[in-house]
């Protein structure tokens, strides 16, 4: 797997077990599952745009328009959705992220985007685990922001595990970032990986002294891709506009700085030669170092792990790019379930 890639140059074997995306946005997880081998039969999302973004790259089988907790309800799901390997998703996360306003939004109907229902963001995760105790998948991944493991938030890490043990599930979760794991982009997220309780015994190792529990490894050290190595040269920018000058002009070692107003949350970013980027987020704004100009379109992609030849269908890179789970993330983590736990089940 390279950050740098195309679709249609990819090599998708599909053997390696079948695969169900829930808000599953553009694809990200997607085709992290496909590099890894596994074929994804299917996808839900709440938002229009991006399930014709997906239906163009991906051509699911199965494609669903609704939201999470009305997908979760349905009794009419077809049967290969009952025969999955892994069941993914990544449940909307700006409740808990850092970045957002945490505590004051839990509990609180929010609407998203055009054409969305009000949806109360903190629950949308038990409506995904509802979802995993009606289709029984051997494995359930479920990807969320670092902010879930801190302050207050913990509360919920505990209900997820909860209601994972009585879906049926033993749970672990793993803060994973992506820049060790081949993806050129600083982006720490928390993944709730969950087997199966009538296949845990074939994985059982000790804990501690009194506690086992299945075991899965995921450690990952890959050196850090600096920017220097995605940056496109003699490329046409944009310029950063004249509001945003003193921000880039004052960006922390990190090529981080707080914008006044502008940009979703709140926040400027350089990219720095010497580093990967900072995490891409859907709004805000991304220069590069040596000029006061913008990254572009193509340095999203590889800062993302997205192919470079991905149909956005007119929708802004960013945006997909920055909802998502790095392909090369998800494909790294899909590589090793099927290695230490799918491959010696069959």
């Amino acid at each position: 797997m390279n950050y740098n890639w195309t679709l249609k140059d990819a090599i998708f074997t599909k053997d390696k077990g079948k695969v169900f995306s829930c808000f599953a946005c553009g694809g990200g997880s997607t085709m992290g599952y496909k590099l890894a081998g596994f074929d994804v039969i299917g996808h839900n999302d709440i938002d229009a745009k991006m399930v014709e973004v997906y239906k163009e790259n991906h051509k699911p089988k199965f494609s669903y328009l609704e939201s999470i907790t009305t997908f979760a309800k349905r009794k009419d799901l077809p049967k290969e959705l009952y025969e999955l390997d892994i069941l993914d998703g990544s449940p909307p996360c700006s409740s808990f992220s850092m970045a957002g306003n945490r505590e004051k939004d839990w509990g609180k109907e929010k609407k998203f985007r055009e054409g969305q229902e009000l949806q109360v963001l903190d629950t949308l995760f038990f409506d995904f685990i509802d979802l995993a105790k009606e289709l029984q998948p051997k494995v359930v991944v479920a990807e969320n922001v670092k902010g879930l493991l801190l302050g207050e938030a913990k509360k919920y890490v505990i209900e997820i595990y909860k209601a994972f043990d009585k879906a049926g599930y033993t749970c672990q979760h793993f803060l994973l970032n992506a820049s060790k794991m081949g993806v050129p982009q600083r982006r720490e997220r928390v993944f709730f990986i969950a087997l199966r309780k009538d296949l845990a015994p074939n994985f059982m190792e000790y804990v501690d002294m009194f506690k086992v529990a299945p075991k899965l490894k995921l450690e990952f050290y890959e050196p850090e891709i600096c920017f220097e190595n995605i940056k496109e040269k003699d490329a046409k920018r944009e310029k950063v506009p004249d509001s945003y000058i003193k921000h880039w002009e004052n960006a922390d070692k990190t090529g981080r700085a707080k914008a006044e107003s502008g940009n979703t949350f709140g926040f400027f970013y350089k990219a720095l030669n010497r580093l990967s980027l900072a995490t891409i987020t859907s709004g805000g704004s991304y220069a590069i170092e040596d000029s006061a100009e913008l990254m572009t379109d193509l340095e999203f992609c590889k800062g993302g792990s997205y192919p470079v030849d991905y149909n956005f269908l007119g929708n802004k890179a960013q945006y997909l790019i920055g909802m998502s789970v790095p392909p090369l993330m998800t494909g790294k983590i899909a590589e090793q379930i099927y290695k230490q736990w799918l491959s010696k089940l069959f």
